[in-house]
């Protein structure tokens, strides 16, 4: 049995502004609330994915009321036709990005029962890095009342020969176009291609975990993953946890076919030239002059990273290989935040971004730090487990997903 589902895809009706209809990943610009200000004047008050999301700048803040007008808004649209069902299909993506010319992608709905977030699990659908257990909760409360769900989910596949995406793009102009424009706050332009007929593609897709891809790639038949989570992993966890909550009062029929055990994602292919690993830079709030201090007793390597403060940048010296680069400094953070309970730690994309970040915060500290080779991927998580949280990123903060399609994850 496939663990590959054609979603029954929700889209905004015709006349709807898919360029105010279009936001960023929630989880995106969290140090930076003027990106979201400048987005929540750009929709205003017409249909928009932003009026359904919680952007995680605001967690925290006043959690309960935002959650409640999510919901209305849901069962709004829904009641008033803005969102309408398309039918089950799939969706052929082509982004292009401020820094890309083109990155493909496919949206389609995966088997929760065949994720997990537990590193020692050796399940299909794998999540990269480590899972902040106290990160799913507050998701959760978003999630568990909710109608629809809107996925920022990025999952990869490990297609050297480009079999499935890349061959499908080749017949785009056989598929129906349902939107074709310019997403807004400078985040490139997007298509999507509808495709109904996708029997041979999740035979494709399963191929990825044939006898002869197992040994191509050395695996043990025990021990082989069929898809990376790239992006969303807490937003995969949570529908995890929401799902295994869920199911624990359905009967065996319902279980099997309940919209809330199928999580919409976006796959990808790692080896897509459009799709360039950034890393993900630091940046410590509210740290003294010991914290400089002792990272530079640390820092010990050949790939040379900076350490930015009040305006300036001093060069540190990390190891060129990324997980164990960002295992030090990230232990020395969690360390440090340990013994000066007042700091804080956020996650940055973009070396821009993260100067404007410390620009804009007194006694910060930003910290770049060495990119992950993405090729790499697949073979790591499967013999060493996940790589350390924010290890690495897909693409630009610019570059993330952006919410368009939905499902239902009610009956």
């Amino acid at each position: 049995m496939s663990i590959i589902k054609m979603p029954n895809v929700l889209m905004p009706k015709k006349n709807v502004d898919m360029e105010k209809w279009a936001v960023i990943a929630c989880d995106q610009f969290t140090s930076q609330p003027s990106y979201w200000e400048n987005l929540e004047s750009l929709v205003n008050d017409v249909p928009s994915t932003y009026h359904l999301i919680f952007p995680e700048v605001y967690l925290e803040k006043e959690n309960a009321l935002i959650i409640d007008r999510i919901n209305y808004n849901m069962k709004k649209y829904l009641d008033e036709n803005i969102l309408e069902s398309i039918g089950e299909c799939m969706i052929l993506v082509d982004r292009k990005t401020p820094f890309q010319k083109r990155r493909l992608g496919l949206v389609l709905s995966i088997d929760l029962e065949a994720y997990s977030y537990n590193q020692t699990d050796k399940s299909l659908i794998r999540a990269t890095e480590q899972t902040v257990i106290e990160r799913i909760p507050p998701r959760v409360e978003i999630r568990k009342n909710a109608l629809i769900e809107l996925p920022h989910i990025l999952l990869l596949i490990n297609d050297k020969n480009k079999t499935i995406i890349e061959k499908l793009y080749t017949k785009k102009d056989k598929f129906e176009k349902i939107y074709d424009f310019d997403l807004n706050m400078n985040g490139g332009h997007i298509t999507g291609y509808k495709i109904t007929n996708c029997k041979k593609t999740i035979k494709d897709f399963e191929k990825l975990v044939s006898l002869k891809a197992i040994k191509d790639n050395c695996w043990e038949k025990d021990n082989i993953m069929q898809f990376a989570v790239g992006d969303g992993n807490h937003s995969l966890a949570t529908a995890k946890t929401h799902w295994n909550n869920l199911k624990s009062n359905l009967s065996k029929k319902e279980i099997k076919n309940h919209p809330a055990r199928y999580a919409l994602v976006e796959i990808m292919n790692i080896y897509d030239e459009g799709l360039v690993f950034e890393p993900i830079h630091r940046v410590v709030f509210n740290a003294n002059l010991d914290f400089y201090k002792g990272l530079k007793e640390i820092c010990d390597g050949d790939y040379e990273c900076l350490l930015y403060n009040n305006g300036e940048s001093t060069k540190i010296m990390l190891p060129t290989n990324a997980a164990i680069a960002v295992k030090l400094v990230q232990e020395y953070i969690d360390d440090y935040i340990k013994k000066n309970p007042k700091t804080k730690v956020d996650y940055v994309h973009g070396l821009e971004d993260m100067k404007e970040v410390c620009d804009n915060h007194l006694n910060s500290y930003g910290i770049t730090l060495p990119p992950l080779n993405k090729t790499d991927l697949f073979n790591y998580v499967v013999n060493q487990g996940s790589f350390p949280r924010k290890t690495f990123s897909m693409g630009h903060a610019n570059e993330k997903r952006y919410y368009i399609e939905s499902k239902m994850i009610v009956k």
